[in-house]
C-alpha cells in the first residue's frame, strides 16, 4: 500500500476551507483500487495477514469510507466499511462483558442485512472490482459470525430465566451509568439495590427456581450477573468519596469523559457541524485507549488493577456506541448540499407548525418562507443543485422532495387564507343585510 495515499486522505480530511469534492474522492479511490489489486497479486487468499501494511490498509479504507459518507454516497459499498468496523468494536465489547440480550442484538442483525444488500447490489452490477467486494464481504461475514456467536450464547438460557436475565442486564447498565456520574448517588442507588435484593431473595439454596420448583439450566449466567451487579453497587458506595476512579487511572477517565462529551455534542448538532471524516480521529483515540487494557482491565505502572474499572469500560463503550450512532444516521446528501438541506428542513418544520396551529394570518406572514424558497430555487441550474466545481453532488432527489413539500405547504396555507377571507366577506354581507333590514324597519311609518 502506497503510504502517500494515506497522507493524501489525511490532508483532504484536514482541509476545512473547501467542501470535499466527489472528484477528489474518486481519484483517491482509483489509486486505492490500483494498490489493492497489486497486493492481491502477491498475496495468498487463504492466509491471514496482520502487519504494518495491513494497519495502513485499514486506516486507508476507514478514511475512504468516511469520505463516501461525507459526499453523500451512503448506499455505496465503500460507505459500509466504517460502519462494519464500528459494529465489530461494539460487538466485541458485548462479547467480552456478556451483558446483552436478544433486543440488543436485533438492531445489529437488521443493519448487517441492510449493508449486505448494498454490497450484493454493487457486486451484481459490477460497480467495484472483485477484490474490493471480496474484502467487504469478508468483513460482513466476520461481523455476522460474531452476532451468531452472541445469539448462540443466549440460546443456552432457559426460557424460565429470560425475564430475570433481562432485568439483570438492565440493572447492570443503570449501575455502570450511575458509577460514571459525578456527585452523590445514594438516592438513585437505593432503589437499584432493593431490586437486586428482591432478585436475590427469590433464589432458594442459591438457585433460581422454575415452575413447580424445578431448577432450570444456565444458573451460572444469571448468578454471575447478579454477583457482578452487587460488586458494582458496592464499588459505587466505596468510591462515593474518591471521585470514582483511582488517581493512576484519572488521565484515562478524563480523556474518555472529554471524548464522550464531544461525541454527545455531535449527536445533537451533527446535521450542521459534522464532517464524517472527523470520526476517524475519535476512533483512533478510542482504539489507543482500548489497547492499554491487559486481560480486559486497565492497570497502573506496577501492573495492579486499581478501582474504577467499570466506570472506564462504561465510558469506552459509550463512546463506541455514539460513533456508531453518528455513522448509521449519516444522510445520503453531499456535504456541499447539507446547508441547503438543513435550511429546507427548518422551513418545512416552521410551515408544518404554522399549518398545525392555524390562522388567522396574512400574506405578509408567509413572505419569509416564500423568500427562503425563492432563494433556494434560484440556486438550481437546469433543475439541479450544482457544486462549486460544476459537478452534481449527491442528494438531489432528497432536496427536491423537501423543496416540493415546502411549496405544497405554502399553497395549502394560501388556500386556507383565501377560505378565511371568503368566510369574512360572507359574514360582512350577512351583517350588511341585517343592518339594512333594521334600517328599513326603523323608517317604516307608524299607523
Amino acid at each position: 500500500m502506497d503510504y502517500s495515499i494515506r497522507n493524501r486522505l489525511t490532508a483532504l480530511k484536514k482541509n476545512r476551507v473547501e467542501y470535499v469534492k466527489a472528484t477528489d474522492v474518486n481519484s483517491l479511490y482509483q489509486a486505492v483500487v490500483k494498490q489493492v489489486t497489486k497486493l492481491n497479486d502477491v498475496r495468498d487468499d487463504t492466509t491471514t495477514y496482520n502487519n504494518r501494511l495491513d494497519t495502513t490498509l485499514a486506516d486507508v479504507f476507514s478514511l475512504l469510507s468516511l469520505f463516501y459518507l461525507t459526499i453523500g454516497k451512503t448506499k455505496d459499498t465503500l460507505a459500509t466499511y466504517c460502519q462494519i468496523a464500528s459494529m465489530r468494536q461494539i460487538l466485541n465489547h458485548m462479547n467480552e462483558s456478556t451483558v446483552y440480550n436478544e433486543s440488543d442484538l436485533a438492531p445489529f442483525h437488521r443493519r448487517l442485512n441492510e449493508l449486505r444488500t448494498i454490497v450484493q447490489h454493487d457486486r451484481e452490477h459490477g460497480k467495484h472490482p472483485k477484490p474490493l467486494i471480496k474484502l467487504l464481504e469478508r468483513q460482513l461475514n466476520e461481523c455476522e459470525a460474531l452476532v451468531r456467536s452472541l445469539q448462540e450464547s443466549l440460546s443456552v438460557l432457559s426460557i424460565e430465566l429470560v425475564p430475570i436475565h433481562q432485568k439483570l442486564v438492565t440493572l447492570r447498565r443503570q449501575l455502570v451509568a450511575l458509577a460514571a456520574k459525578e456527585g452523590s448517588h445514594k438516592a438513585e442507588l437505593k432503589p437499584l439495590q432493593e431490586e437486586l435484593r428482591k432478585i436475590e431473595s427469590a433464589r432458594v439454596d442459591g438457585y433460581f427456581l422454575g415452575p413447580g420448583g424445578t431448577v432450570p439450566a444456565s444458573q451460572a449466567l444469571c448468578s454471575s450477573l447478579l454477583e457482578e451487579c452487587f460488586d458494582i453497587s458496592q464499588e459505587i458506595k466505596a468510591n462515593e468519596e474518591s471521585k470514582h476512579v483511582a488517581s493512576s487511572l484519572k488521565p484515562i477517565y478524563d480523556r474518555l469523559s472529554e471524548l464522550r462529551s464531544e461525541l454527545e455534542s455531535l449527536v445533537l448538532t451533527h446535521r450542521w457541524t459534522l464532517r464524517e471524516t472527523e470520526l476517524f480521529n475519535y476512533s483512533l483515540s478510542l482504539q489507543e485507549i482500548d489497547k492499554m487494557r491487559v486481560d480486559g482491565k486497565f492497570v497502573d505502572s506496577e501492573g495492579n488493577r486499581p478501582p474504577g474499572q467499570y466506570v472506564l469500560l462504561y465510558l469506552l463503550r459509550r463512546c463506541y456506541g455514539l460513533i456508531y450512532r453518528l455513522l448509521s444516521s449519516s444522510e445520503p446528501v453531499s456535504e456541499e448540499l447539507m446547508p441547503i438541506a438543513n435550511k429546507l428542513s427548518t422551513v418545512k418544520k416552521c410551515l408544518n407548525e404554522v399549518l398545525k396551529f392555524g390562522g388567522p394570518f396574512s400574506p405578509r406572514d408567509l413572505y419569509p418562507y416564500q423568500l427562503a424558497l425563492f432563494q433556494i430555487d434560484s440556486m438550481r441550474q437546469d433543475g439541479k443543485f450544482v457544486g462549486v466545481d460544476g459537478s452534481i453532488p449527491e442528494g438531489q432527489g432528497i432536496l427536491m422532495a423537501h423543496l416540493n413539500e415546502c411549496h405544497e405547504l405554502v399553497e395549502m396555507l394560501k388556500e386556507s387564507m383565501e377560505e378565511a377571507e371568503e368566510e369574512d366577506e360572507e359574514d360582512e354581507d350577512i351583517e350588511d343585510e341585517e343592518d339594512l333590514d333594521e334600517e328599513g324597519l326603523a323608517e317604516e311609518p307608524q299607523p
